[in-house]
C-alpha cells in the first residue's frame, strides 16, 4: 500500500517538476548593443533614405579626414539609378539630413546607373572617393564649386579633369519624364539648376563630398578606407 502511494506521488509531482525545469532554461533574450555609428544612423532618421552599410563607410572617412573645415559631409549614391534623387547633405553638428537631391553622372559611366568609374583626364566618367571642396566662380556651367580628390590613383586629377559640382539643365526633374533617366556630364556632379547654388554655398570651403557605389576595385584600393578598421 505504501508503496503504491509513493509511486502515485511521483507520478503526480513529475509534471512540476518538468514545469520548473523548462522555466528554468528558458533562453534569456538579451538586447545586443549598436555601434555609435548605427546610434547616429537612426538618430539622424536615415532608416529609409540611406543604406547603412554606405553610410558606415561615409562615416569612415569622415572620421579619418582631418582636412575638413566644416561639419558636414555630402553623399552621392551610385547605387541608385539617376530617376531617384542620391544626394544627400548630412550636418553632422546638428545630426540632421540638410538635402536630399537628384544628381547627374558621367556621360561615359553609365546609363540609367553608373557604373564605370575612371580618374583619367578625357575619360567623362565619374570618380568614386572621397573630395573635399574648395572655393568657387563663375564658369561655362554658371556658378560652380572646385573639388580637391583626396585618393591617389582614384580622384586626386579631379582638378586637373574640372570635375566640379555644377548646376545644369540635363539635371533638372523634367527631363526623366522625356527620357527615362536624368541627363549626363563629362564627369562631373551635376545638380538641378533650382538647387545647385543653394546646395554648393552650403558645402563649400572645406566639407566633405563622398561619392560611392559598389565597386570592388574602389573598395579594394581606397587608402581611407582601408588605412584602420573604423568602430
Amino acid at each position: 500500500m505504501l508503496k503504491s502511494l509513493l509511486v502515485l506521488l511521483l507520478l503526480f509531482m513529475a509534471p512540476a517538476f518538468y514545469f520548473v525545469k523548462q522555466v528554468n532554461e528558458k533562453p534569456i533574450v538579451q538586447a545586443i548593443p549598436r555601434s555609435g555609428t548605427y546610434q547616429l544612423y537612426t538618430e539622424m532618421h536615415l532608416n529609409n533614405v540611406i543604406d547603412y552599410a554606405i553610410f558606415k563607410r561615409a562615416m569612415e572617412g569622415y572620421k579619418k579626414i582631418e582636412e575638413k573645415k566644416k561639419e558636414l559631409i555630402t553623399l552621392i549614391d551610385f547605387t541608385k539609378p539617376s530617376t531617384e534623387e542620391r544626394l544627400y547633405v548630412l550636418d553632422m553638428k546638428e545630426k540632421k539630413l540638410l538635402y536630399s537631391s537628384l544628381v547627374s553622372h558621367g556621360k561615359n559611366s553609365g546609363g540609367l546607373y553608373a557604373t564605370s568609374f575612371s580618374n583619367r583626364y578625357g575619360s567623362y566618367q565619374s570618380s568614386l572617393g572621397f573630395y573635399l571642396t574648395e572655393n568657387t566662380y563663375i564658369g561655362k556651367n554658371g556658378y560652380s564649386l572646385i573639388l580637391e580628390g583626396l585618393e591617389k590613383g582614384i580622384n586626386d586629377r579631379a582638378r586637373e579633369r574640372a570635375i566640379v559640382v555644377h548646376g545644369a539643365p540635363y539635371s533638372n526633374p523634367s527631363v526623366i519624364s522625356s527620357s527615362g533617366r536624368l541627363g549626363r556630364s563629362l564627369g562631373c556632379p551635376a545638380l538641378p539648376q533650382t538647387i545647385s547654388k543653394e546646395i554648393i554655398n552650403t558645402i563649400k570651403d572645406g566639407s566633405l563630398l563622398f561619392i560611392y557605389a559598389n565597386d570592388e576595385k574602389y573598395l579594394s584600393k581606397s587608402d581611407i578606407l582601408n588605412k584602420k578598421e573604423f568602430v
